[in-house]
C-alpha cells in the first residue's frame, strides 16, 4: 500500500476515529486504525468492539492496499506536521509503516489486518433519513441527563423509540439519571415506523455528535434490535445497543401538577447562577419561595453564609417553597431555546415539570429536594 494525502485531510479522519480507541486495550489490534487504500481514497476504521467508525479521505493511492498501525501515535504524529504538508504512508513492507512528511520519516509497528474485527457489515432492517439540525437537537436537549451510574447500566444512553402524542406519530429521545429526566421529540421520519425503541450508548452519542456538525445537512439511521448505524457523507458510525430495558418513563411524568409558573428563562438561569455561589458543594441547594407574582430564589451554607435573589414572574396559585439541585436547575435551563420557561409544580415533595412556553416537544422532568 502506498498512498500521499494531504495533512488536514487526514488530521480530520484521523481525530475523528482515534477517539473510540480506548487507550488502555488488553487486546492489541484494538488499539490500530485500519487504513485501507484504493480508488482514490483511503479508509480509516477504528472499533472498540461496541463502536466502529469507517471514515473516507481523499488520497493519492499509487498502490492499493491494507495495513493497521496505532491510532493515537498516528494522531500525535500528524497532528505535529507542518500545515500543508503532504503525508506519504508506505505500508508494503509487512510488520512496519513508513510515513514521510517533508523531512521527517517514521517507522511505524504494524499488526496483520486479519486480525482486525469486522464490525460494520451487514444490513439493518429499519431505515430512515433525519436531518442534522433535527439529530443535533435529540442529542443536546436530552444528553445531560444520561446516568453515569454504571450499576444501573441500563439508564447511561438515549432511549431512542417512536412514540405518539395527540395522535401525531413521533420519534422521541429520553434520558434520565433518577433525579432529572429529558424528553425531547421530532415528526417520526418516514421508514421508522415499526422501529423497536432502542437504548443509544453514552460513547456512541459523543462520537455521533462531533460527528454531526461536520456533516451535511441529511444523514441516514438504520438499527435492529441490537445495532445502530449512522451513515454521513464520508463517514459511517455503527454502534452496538444497551442490552437492557429502559423504564416506563412516563410514570414520571406528573399530570396533575396544578401550580404554574412562567418566568424569563435568561433572567432565571442567571438568577439560580448567581445564588447558587453560596450554596454548598455537596448538597447544590437552592430554594424557591413562590408567591403572587413573585418569586425568591435563596440558598445558605455553614461555610458560606446565605444569598437571596428576587425576580417578576407569572405566579397566581399558593404560596409554595420547594428546593432544587442547582446544578441540575441550571441544566435544564440551558436547553430551553425560548424566552419563557413554564415551570408546572405540585407540592415541595412531588416531581415538577418544565418547558419551554411555546414549544411542546421538548419536556423536562425535575425531582426536589429538602432544603
Amino acid at each position: 500500500m502506498k498512498l500521499t494525502i494531504e495533512r488536514a485531510a487526514l488530521l480530520k479522519s484521523l481525530g475523528h476515529v482515534q477517539s473510540v480507541v480506548e487507550r488502555r486495550n488488553t487486546i492489541p489490534i484494538l488499539s490500530n486504525v485500519k487504513l485501507e487504500a484504493g480508488d482514490g481514497v483511503v479508509r480509516l476504521n477504528a472499533t472498540d468492539m461496541d463502536l466502529d467508525i469507517v471514515e473516507e479521505a481523499v488520497a493519492d493511492v499509487a498502490t492499493s492496499g491494507a495495513t493497521t498501525v496505532s491510532a493515537h501515535t498516528l494522531y500525535d504524529i500528524v497532528r505535529k506536521l507542518p500545515d500543508g504538508a503532504q503525508v506519504n504512508i508506505d505500508g508494503g513492507s509487512g510488520d512496519q509503516v513508513i510515513l514521510s512528511a517533508g523531512r521527517s520519516r517514521f517507522t511505524l509497528a504494524s499488526l496483520s489486518i486479519d486480525e482486525f474485527p469486522v464490525l460494520s457489515g451487514g444490513e439493518l432492517p429499519h431505515q430512515f433519513t433525519v436531518t442534522a439540525a433535527e439529530l443535533r437537537g435529540l442529542i443536546d436537549r436530552t444528553r445531560f441527563a444520561i446516568s453515569t451510574e454504571e450499576t444501573r447500566y441500563y439508564l447511561n444512553g438515549i432511549y431512542l423509540h417512536e412514540a405518539d402524542r395527540d395522535g401525531t406519530a413521533l420519534l422521541r429521545a429520553v434520558a434520565t439519571d433518577g433525579h432529572r429526566l429529558a424528553s425531547v421529540e421530532i415528526p417520526l421520519p418516514a421508514g421508522a415506523e415499526g422501529m423497536p425503541g432502542v437504548i443509544v450508548p453514552r460513547k456512541a452519542v459523543a462520537e455521533l455528535r462531533k460527528l454531526i456538525d461536520e456533516s451535511g445537512d441529511e444523514l441516514a439511521v438504520s438499527l435492529s434490535e441490537s445495532k445502530i448505524r449512522f451513515a454521513f457523507d464520508d463517514a459511517v458510525l455503527t454502534s452496538k445497543l444497551i442490552d437492557g430495558t429502559f423504564p416506563d418513563y412516563q410514570r414520571v411524568i406528573p399530570e396533575g401538577n396544578d401550580k404554574v409558573m412562567e418566568v424569563d428563562c435568561g433572567v432565571f438561569a442567571e438568577a439560580v447562577d448567581r445564588v447558587s455561589a453560596i450554596s454548598s458543594e455537596k448538597s447544590r441547594a437552592i430554594k424557591l419561595s413562590l408567591d403572587s407574582g413573585t418569586l425568591v430564589l435563596s440558598a445558605s451554607s455553614p461555610e458560606h453564609g446565605s444569598a437571596t435573589e428576587e425576580l417578576e414572574v407569572a405566579y397566581d396559585g399558593d404560596l409554595l417553597e420547594i428546593g432544587f439541585n442547582s446544578a441540575y436547575l441550571l441544566d435544564v435551563t440551558r436547553q430551553i431555546e425560548g424566552e419563557t420557561a413554564r415551570f408546572t409544580m405540585a407540592d415541595p415533595a412531588s416531581p415538577t415539570v418544565m418547558q419551554e412556553t411555546h414549544d411542546a416537544s421538548a419536556l423536562y422532568v425535575l425531582m426536589p429536594m429538602r432544603v
